[in-house]
């Protein structure tokens, strides 16, 4: 499938914005819904068909400034971008909301119903297999066996290497201002799940490649959506010596971020470039393109080639990467960024996706 890239945090405000102006709750079902119909003013496309897409998100919710937001920007790229789309958004409060929202829109005759994270994975496989006429797509989680089901699976740990040898030179050669001698960096994880530990993986791996006796402290909030819990984790690494934060948990990051900044040291964004979030604090960013694989997909269905199982996206295919790092960092930086992609893509490097106790 051809692949799109859209990673402009402008963009993602500018998405934002649009959520917050056509949200409504729901306090039934405790859910917040938003809808749209199709972005090119088309009302039929060659076929005579809409093409109907519901987003489900998991508790994160479409404001964390991650991968349930980037695909929210995939899915509305695609109705702008491609005929006779009609978009709706649901976003889950807990856990208990995933099997009744992704059945609502399959009640709903939706052709494609696409659920935002690993955590999701039971619900789509129950409630994939009751409405097998519409279409699944689930981020983060590998399902096979199921024809109606999509799996995008992305290769978290080589972004994560990326990003770990910029913290890495930057630890080690005190290449930015603030950089104190405890040779210490800090992880804060959402939950403790793949998705999370395979970017952790990668950023110890890349780390060390570059800064063997250094430190990484790795720590989890076990929530998605806590700025709160995301500050005072940050806060505590800090003060054991960390310099440079990387947050891998959503909304809950946000805080990390924040943290980072009120304390004049660093932080590497994750999923998108978040450098918007805190400009001079946000290094780069390990990027996962899940906005590429929900466009991808919802064209799949328009075009009638939608497959069922597992989508991988890595760095050959532009799937994860890196985002443009600090200008203020010298070129030696890059250089090496780009030597340790060429040597992942040539297999020379081998990237982990165990976390290093």
């Amino acid at each position: 499938m051809q692949k799109r890239i859209w990673q402009s945090g402008l963009s993602i405000l500018a998405a934002a914005a649009l959520v917050a102006g056509c949200g409504t709750n729901n306090s039934s079902s405790g859910t917040t819904n938003t809808s749209n119909s199709g972005g090119t003013g088309n009302t039929t496309s060659t076929s005579g068909k809409t093409i109907k897409v519901g987003l489900v998100t998991d508790t994160g919710g479409l404001n964390d400034n991650s991968f349930n937001h980037l695909a929210y920007v995939g899915m509305q790229e695609a109705q702008k971008d491609l005929p006779n789309i009609q978009t709706s958004v649901v976003q889950s409060q807990s856990e208990s909301d995933y099997v009744p929202n992704l059945s609502h829109f399959a009640q709903d005759g939706y052709n494609l119903v696409i659920a935002v994270g690993y955590l999701m994975a039971d619900a789509v496989q129950q409630v994939a297999r009751e409405y097998p006429k519409t279409h699944f797509l689930i981020i983060d989680d590998s399902i096979t066996g199921i024809p109606n089901v999509a799996s995008a699976i992305f290769q978290s740990q080589q972004a994560g290497y990326l990003a770990g040898v910029v913290a890495g030179m930057v630890q080690k050669n005190h290449l930015l201002k603030n950089i104190n001698s405890h040779n210490t960096v800090g992880v804060v994880g959402g939950q403790e799940i793949p998705p999370v530990d395979t970017y952790i993986a990668g950023f110890q791996q890349g780390f060390h490649s570059v800064d063997p006796t250094g430190k990484v402290i790795v720590e989890y909030t076990n929530s998605f959506n806590d700025e709160a819990a995301g500050s005072q984790y940050a806060q505590n690494e800090i003060s054991q010596g960390a310099d440079i934060i990387f947050p891998v948990a959503g909304g809950t990051g946000i805080g990390s971020i924040k943290a980072a900044q009120s304390a004049k040291v660093y932080a590497v964004g994750v999923d998108t470039d978040q450098s918007y979030l805190a400009p001079g604090t946000v290094i780069t960013s390990a990027i996962k393109r899940v906005d590429t694989s929900v466009f991808d997909t919802i064209k799949a269905v328009q075009d009638g080639t939608f497959k069922s199982g597992v989508n991988n996206f890595d760095l050959s295919n532009n799937g994860v990467g890196i985002a443009p790092i600090i200008s203020s960092l010298p070129k030696s930086v890059t250089d090496a960024v780009n030597q340790a992609k060429q040597e992942i893509l040539s297999g020379k490097i081998q990237v982990s996706t165990t976390v290093q106790k």
